[in-house]
């Protein structure tokens, strides 16, 4: 008898899918783990609406509905000590393209460029348009991610 490991996934929680859906501003991953209470404060506060309920309740982000502005109320609502300042950034996550990009299959598209306001995506013109990120110029926002008619985007640390 076969036994499918990915439903033992249905009885604890997937701490990766945890660790990289955090919230900005999270200071470590093990703390947020044992020190969150799954209250939900975060989820209320956030205007973007982009915080929900994920593996094991634990808060994260679902950049499939939107971006994050880095308002920091998620942080500041938080009564648990698992949020680092603010006024720091809030994480060194970004933007990663897979194979899967349209661009790569030399198709027509540029949903993800016209979606990024910081202009970390740009376009080599050339042979073959394929996306180029600016890390240095990429904030982790994940505005590019939704837009994706291919889901080929991530936001990733």
């Amino acid at each position: 008898m076969a036994i499918d490991v990915n439903k033992r996934r249905l009885f604890g929680s997937n701490k990766v899918n945890i660790v990289n859906d955090m919230l900005p501003w999270v200071a470590d991953a093990s703390q947020f783990i044992e020190q969150c209470t799954q209250c939900g404060d975060c989820l209320s506060a956030c205007p973007e609406n982009i915080i929900v309920k994920g593996d094991g309740g634990f808060p994260c982000l679902d950049f499939d509905i939107g971006e994050c502005n880095f308002c920091g109320k998620c942080a500041e609502i938080c009564k648990e000590p698992i949020f680092k300042d603010t006024a720091e950034s809030p994480w060194h996550k970004k933007a990663v393209i897979n194979d899967t990009c349209l661009a790569y299959q030399k198709i027509y598209c540029r949903s993800c460029a016209e979606s990024c306001e910081a202009q970390a995506l740009t376009f080599q013109v050339g042979i073959s348009e394929i996306p180029r990120i600016d890390i240095d110029l990429c904030t982790g926002c994940g505005a590019c991610v939704a837009p994706c008619p291919s889901k080929s985007i991530s936001v990733k640390e």
